[in-house]
């Protein structure tokens, strides 16, 4: 769903109901250094933040973020540190809190369970991400946008209270580069006993699925099946790729899982991409999957975290059958396929933004002549990425999606002149299921009227 539309209240109210709910793991540094310097309206940050184990790394990030408040008309966010193979201590902490406090206020009363979902792709932030979330106690770790192969380790290291590691891709580069974290330096004698949490995979071939499942240290213990029709990244399709007449990638045969080989893995599995109805919720448990992963049901529904004005311009689009999603193959800066809702005014066709890399989460590592490494992004400024060795080609087309996903839950960034960071909303491309639930609740609908829906008594 992109960066805090599933969000704590979103989750929460999914796990009430008896399923998992599942907050997004991605950029909640930035998440919370953002909503603490609006003041942190309702104060649930601040409540979380103080049942982190750690007073005093709570209290570092409330003094530098938090503003009483919050921030005066036209005053754009304080820059926050991003995070790299080696981050500053500073970046590391707020990226703990930023998840501790998402997965703990979606905790928070009950005992129903809570997932986070991370992209392996952004690979610099998911050592602390994950840390982070296991200190709020999370129930399960769910990957994609990669081969999560390393995954599993990092979960039993942080639950021993051991250093984790991860192999950081970087490009030009035939050194093997790690990021490592030791919960221990973090916090000493405050680091509580940690729990390790479920492990979803998510893949889109069986081929994969088997793959990640010969070896014990690489096996999760489930996977999300996740078609091309879904929302957000996408793997691009298998061999050449072409291009349909409105410029979306073409899928065939080969793009689909085969559900018997998954099913003779032996370890649970769910859909996802087009599973969105009651009807094929049966089909997917007919084929013996554990149950379905939905998003654009859940992103459209009143607890999202997208603001008021886009979830209302999205369910008066499917209502008048104007809402088109498109599966944009030049988007994302990470060259995989990313679904873009066709809003307006959209990046394309508002006042031109200027072009700037300054969140940095989807920047990949590429190893200078002198053998230090740099972060390029086919977004940031075309004459730094070419000097960075990339290819003026690959900045065609691309949009800063860091921002423009912050912008999508009224965390976007005011710039130079007056201008504000424009939104990018994805959904999944198959629309079917919140057509039907919304002929039940045309005004729009809860997450708790999407899971009885889909779960019918």
């Amino acid at each position: 769903m992109g960066i805090a539309v599933s969000a704590w209240q979103l989750a929460r109210e999914v796990s009430l109901c008896g399923q998992l709910g599942v907050v997004s793991g991605t950029a909640l540094d930035g998440v919370l250094a953002r909503v603490l310097q609006d003041g942190d309206q309702g104060g649930h940050r601040r409540r979380a933040l103080s049942h982190f184990p750690s007073p005093d790394m709570a209290q570092r990030v409330l003094d530098r973020y938090f503003l009483e408040g919050g921030r005066p008309p036209g005053q754009p966010y304080r820059p926050h540190p991003t995070l790299t193979i080696a981050p500053a201590r500073d970046a590391i902490e707020l990226s703990l809190l930023g998840n501790f406090s998402e997965v703990w206020l979606a905790k928070e009363g009950h005992a129903g369970e809570v997932g986070i979902n991370m992209l392996e792709k952004v690979q610099t932030a998911n050592t602390s991400a994950i840390l982070g979330a296991m200190i709020a106690d999370v129930d399960y770790v769910i990957m994609g946008a990669g081969v999560p192969r390393e995954i599993p380790r990092l979960l039993t290291d942080f639950a021993a209270g051991h250093t984790g590691h991860l192999t950081i891709d970087v490009a030009g580069s035939a050194t093997v580069h790690r990021a490592s974290l030791d919960p221990v330096d973090h916090l000493g004698p405050d680091l509580p006993a940690l729990r390790r949490p479920h492990f979803l995979a998510i893949v889109s071939l069986h081929v994969l699925a088997d793959y990640l499942n010969r070896d014990p240290e690489i096996r999760p213990d489930g996977f999300i099946v996740e078609g091309p029709r879904a929302g957000g990244h996408s793997s691009p399709p298998r061999g050449r790729l072409v291009l349909d007449d409105i410029g979306e990638p073409v899928y065939g045969s080969r793009d689909e899982a085969d559900l018997t080989r998954v099913a003779a893995v032996g370890l649970p599995f769910w859909l996802a991409g087009g599973y969105a109805t009651p009807e094929k919720v049966a089909q997917a448990l007919a084929a013996g999957a554990a149950g379905v992963q939905t998003g654009t049901l859940f992103a459209m529904a009143e607890e999202s975290g997208l603001t008021p004005t886009l979830r209302k311009t999205l369910v008066s689009q499917l209502a008048d059958g104007s809402l088109v999603v498109r599966n944009d193959p030049r988007a994302s800066p990470t060259g995989f396929p990313f679904k873009v809702a066709e809003l307006q005014p959209t990046q394309e066709d508002a006042k031109p933004r200027e072009r700037i890399c300054d969140l940095g989460y989807l920047r990949v590592p590429v190893e200078r002549a002198d053998k230090t490494v740099a972060y390029r992004c086919p977004s940031e400024p075309t004459h730094m990425y070419i000097r960075k060795g990339g290819s003026l080609e690959d900045t065609v087309g691309r949009q800063c999606l860091c921002n423009a996903l912050m912008a999508n839950v009224g965390l976007g960034q005011l710039r130079r002149g007056g201008y504000e960071e424009e939104p990018a909303v994805t959904l999944g491309q198959d629309l079917a299921g919140a057509e039907q639930l919304q002929s039940l609740h045309p005004g729009g609908w809860t997450a708790r009227q999407a899971v009885d829906w889909l779960l019918p008594a």
